[in-house]
């Protein structure tokens, strides 16, 4: 298996959440020549309930492209009808904890840079799909599960390993997803990685603090369509409303028991100029450090999208589209990373601790693993990436991804005080 060429091989097939049919069908692929026990379908995810899954016929367009570029078309078919979930348990020779790994293969929708001083672009891997990209590092995480997958399969570990290739991460649906798949039943140790985040390459977080527990948003809102000048006494303006919402929403107070963060991120209304809009849609999230901080922004951020509305005497129906909690890593993994990374010769670019800024649903499969008495932490491996994360220009130095492989080889391998505990 080739590192570099298989990220870039997922680098310009972009897909976004829960259309990773080809990215799926290529994990797949390389994990039938391992001794692996794999679950697909409704054995890695549980469609049913999964805000804002994506239609039939989008759907069938990613798949279409997944096959037209090579991938297995029954296994395509597959994935598209069942989800994009895989669970594969590779065991080891000795007894040992059960460790489950996050790696996420979704892509955002952005369209990349076509620059030469762009290096996918330079390079002729960048995204064959306009209007998709590989921008928060993904591919990479893909390629690095892979290449662990086949490090590992001479067995000669204790314990477990239960890779976990999530879908849908960027808007917070894929963990949930695969959580009512029990995916993390009966794991003693949780690890998520991540690519970039503004570290210099190849330097090793063991852990983050500071990562946001989310909660994402649509809310719809339905008025009375009338002519804007002869009647508009008749008519109940739903873009007034989501106006006055996305105002309201962006002048509620920060708070002082945690870090907050609110954002629109879109509004869209139909209609004419001379119109009444009767329908109008935004999208918004709420944001915390902290988690019970986080749920009551997002109490608030709906008292305003229902005050709104009935300011104008229209409806409005709100959903939650996705969303995440906080972290907090346990010390005896950031020791076990840091001791994993001196072992492989790259312990002199570690730190303990990296100030994520984000939100990452991987804090979902955290939570249920530290609940149930494990352990999790979050490691991040330096990109120097050129280009803040979801921007056109991102991406990552490939010399961290072996680096990612070493540093997980050599914790799985090794054998820690904790695992005369599980």
């Amino acid at each position: 298996m080739d590192l570099v060429a298989l990220r870039r091989d997922v680098h310009a097939h972009p897909e976004p959440a829960f259309c990773e049919v080809r990215t799926a069908a290529t994990v797949l692929a390389h994990l039938r020549e391992l001794p692996v026990e794999v679950r697909t379908g409704v054995a890695a995810m549980r469609r049913e309930g999964v805000p804002a899954y994506p239609d039939e016929a989008t759907l069938r367009r990613f798949a279409d492209r997944a096959v037209e570029t090579g991938a297995d078309a029954e296994d395509v078919r597959r994935f598209a009808a069942e989800g994009t979930a895989i669970i594969a348990d590779l065991a080891g020779r000795r007894p040992g904890p059960t460790w489950a790994l996050r790696f996420d293969m979704d892509a955002l929708p952005v369209t990349e840079a076509d620059d030469p001083a762009h290096a996918p672009a330079a390079n002729g891997f960048r995204s064959r799909y306009e209007g998709f990209m590989h921008a928060c590092g993904h591919d990479g995480h893909v390629a690095i599960g892979l290449e662990l997958a086949r490090r590992l399969a001479d067995r000669d570990f204790p314990g477990t390993v239960r890779f976990l290739f999530q879908p849908a991460e960027e808007g917070g649906r894929g963990a949930r997803a695969m959580l009512a798949a029990d995916a993390v039943a009966g794991v003693d140790r949780f690890l998520a990685v991540h690519l970039g985040l503004d570290l210099p390459a190849t330097t090793v977080a063991a852990g983050i603090t500071g990562i946001f527990a989310t909660t994402k948003m649509r809310a719809r809102f339905t008025g009375v369509a009338s002519h804007a000048a002869a009647a508009p006494e008749d008519g109940r303006n739903a873009l007034l409303a989501a106006a006055t919402a996305v105002l309201g929403i962006h002048a509620l107070p920060r708070f002082s028991a945690a870090d907050t963060r609110v954002n629109v991120g879109t509004l869209h209304a139909g209609g004419n100029v001379n119109i009444v809009p009767a329908v109008a849609e935004l999208t918004c999230e709420a944001r915390s450090k902290d988690g019970a901080v986080n749920a009551d922004l997002t109490e608030r951020v709906k008292q305003v999208l229902c005050g709104a509305a009935q300011a104008q005497g229209v409806a409005v129906e709100i959903e939650e589209t996705g969303g995440s909690t906080s972290l907090a890593c346990d010390d005896e993994l950031l020791d076990a990373v840091l001791a994993a990374a001196a072992a492989t010769g790259h312990g002199e670019r570690t730190v303990r601790l990296h100030e994520m800024g984000g939100s990452d649903d991987a804090s979902l499969f955290a939570e249920a693993v530290q609940r149930a008495g494990g352990l999790a932490t979050y490691t991040v491996v330096g990109g120097g990436n050129p280009a803040p994360h979801h921007n056109p220009y991102f991406d990552v130095d490939e010399a961290a991804l072996p680096v990612a492989a070493d540093v997980l080889e050599a914790l799985v391998r090794q054998t820690t005080p904790t695992d005369d505990n599980t």
